[in-house]
């Protein structure tokens, strides 16, 4: 193997941290910062010092050597983007407050790019001309930018991020799905080589659009997603991907719907006290506006509404939530007693649990009225079934009934089939075999190469620090000169061996600290391997000690270098 050059922390740039930064929420936030990985510039904006650009190219290899290992090729688009490929495919919009949007001197719109699904396709429609250019997998790693109202989390979840985002270009739709297992296997290589847990999950396109997305989500604390994973079968999905089956009952034997006063009882809670029932027998109906319009959304009332699921039924229109002025306008509306029946230029979707011939209570649209035996396409209809229930725990697995477990997690990675929603918009066409036009299928892949970093400190720490794998750490060996100097001079010398051999070694020959403080740097760093040359440096003998296991073993220096060099 090669020499490296010996990390000397005596010459680097790296300061650590006793305490944790007042306003670290989570781990990786607490632990990158203290261990002198980033450094906060502003607000969700991060800063990279040596030893976290070192783990941050690790990561960055191993998406590479992935990527290219399938077929894909590297390219580097700009960060800076002309509005006009956003407008043609409606995200100049969509992206709403947080998209970065700026303007030139001479006033032209541009903006700093989320996600590039439009300038490849540009980029594509301008090169491939032909079915012999296709298939293609293109790919970059490059900033992105997005406007985050609360930026939180340090690198988790920034203004400013890393991101491997690649796109493939197929004739047919069996090439997509063929390009799609490509990097679904892909993935599962690259978060298995970095060391991270993680699950595949069923998702939803929002945005950006297509008929088939998975989430690829590492299990932590500091999660903002949440999943459904199935204890009795393979099954897994974001929360806001998990359906429901509708099933229709039998209503024959539901008396006819009835009117009963319910004085002061303008919520489920009052009203189930009321009438002695439980919240599951009662129908909540909760009216939102959609672009201005009012829509009613049906749900039992033991159940809330997920208003993103709301969102992302009538993504790009805008959905909020109706005001007392709304009441106002619309005296036909009884706020706090509203019911299907009778509604009027109302839409009214409903979750799948209001199947039809299911028996609700629910409001009359009369003030301190409710009604009973209110069936479900008998008394009232469903303009649409969309499944909208926040999702609990013990919530059936579609797939096999058995109750669902919750867990958060880290978004690491999201795949998509597009279909022809970006071709569509820019007309990319080649010319087939028949030499007629043929429409090209796309798919998007993303990787968040910094959040990576920042999900593998925070599924890798432990009370004393960071703990790396191997793959992405930084040094292959943190050596500890404890303090003196026939000390400092075993551990140099032991340095430049393990390096002439190809080993990577971080070795702290830092004058002046004292052995505590050093010992303790060396377990917040984290590096996998920790060589000391301490009390028995005179002796030719140094002692190992495995970060993860806290395993200790003395030995001496040639057994050392025998032993690093071998693995």
């Amino acid at each position: 193997m090669a020499k490296v050059q010996v990390q000397r922390m005596s010459r680097l740039m790296v300061k650590t941290l006793r305490d944790d930064p007042a306003d670290a929420e989570v781990l990786s936030h607490k632990l990158l910062v203290r261990a002198g990985y980033v450094r906060r510039t502003a607000a969700g904006v991060w800063s990279w010092l040596p030893l976290g650009r070192k783990v941050y190219a690790n990561v960055e290899r191993v998406v590479r050597e992935e990527m290219d290992a399938i077929g894909a090729q590297e390219v580097l688009l700009p960060a800076l983007l002309p509005k006009e490929p956003y407008e043609a495919t409606g995200r100049w919009e969509e992206y709403g407050a947080e998209l970065f949007r700026l303007n030139d001197r001479k006033g032209g719109d541009y903006l700093l790019g989320p996600t590039h699904e439009e300038i490849f396709t540009q980029l594509v429609k301008d090169q491939c001309t032909s079915y012999k250019d296709l298939p293609v997998i293109l790919y970059q790693i490059q900033t992105k930018y997005r406007d985050e109202a609360r930026p939180r989390a340090g690198i988790l979840r920034g203004r400013e991020f890393q991101m491997k985002d690649s796109y493939s270009f197929d004739l047919e739709d069996e090439g997509l799905a063929q390009s799609y297992a490509l990097h679904r296997a892909a993935y599962q290589r690259i978060f298995e080589r970095l060391g991270l847990d993680y699950r595949i999950c069923a998702a939803t396109a929002g945005a950006m659009g297509g008929s088939k997305s998975e989430e690829f989500l590492a299990p932590a604390a500091a999660g903002e997603d949440t999943f459904a994973d199935c204890p009795n079968c393979e099954y897994a999905a974001n929360t806001e991907a998990v359906s429901f089956e509708l099933k229709a009952v039998d209503a024959a034997g539901v008396p006819a719907l009835e009117e009963i006063p319910t004085p002061d009882t303008p919520t489920i809670e009052t009203l189930a006290a009321h009438l002695g029932v439980e919240a599951s027998a009662t129908l909540k109906n909760l009216l939102v506006k959609v672009d201005g319009e009012i829509v009613a959304v049906g749900v039992p009332g033991d159940r809330e509404v997920d208003m993103d699921k709301v969102e992302a039924h009538f993504a790009p229109a805008t959905v909020e939530l109706v005001t007392a002025e709304d009441f106002t306008d619309r005296p036909d509306l009884v706020r706090g007693y509203v019911g299907p029946q009778g509604l009027e230029k109302v839409q009214y979707l409903a979750d799948p649990r209001v199947a039809p011939g299911t028996s609700w209570i629910t409001g009359a649209n009369k003030d301190g009225v409710h009604a009973k035996n209110v069936v479900a396409g008998r008394d009232f209809e469903v303009d649409a079934y969309v499944d909208v229930v926040v999702v609990q725990e013990g919530d059936p697995c579609p797939n096999c009934g058995t109750g669902l477990k919750l867990d958060r997690a880290i978004e690491i990675g999201h795949i998509f089939q597009l279909g022809r929603k970006y071709a569509d918009a820019f007309q990319l066409d080649v010319l087939g075999q028949n030499g007629k036009p043929v429409r090209v299928t796309m798919g998007s892949y993303g990787i968040g190469v910094s959040r990576a970093v920042a999900a593998l400190a925070e599924q890798h720490a432990d009370d004393k620090g960071l703990v790396w794998p191997a793959e992405i750490a930084p040094a292959d060996v943190h050596v500890v000169a404890a303090g003196k100097a026939l000390q400092t001079e075993l551990a140099l010398e032991v340095s430049d061996k393990l390096a002439a051999a190809g080993v990577r070694v971080l070795v702290d020959d830092r004058p002046g600290i004292s052995p505590g403080v050093k010992f303790t740097d060396s377990e917040l760093i984290g590096i996998p391997q920790i060589l000391v040359a301490g009390r028995r440096s005179a002796d030719g003998i140094v002692e190992l000690k495995d970060r993860r296991t806290g395993e200790r073993e003395e030995l001496s220096v040639e057994e050392a270098v025998a032993r690093l060099t071998s693995a």
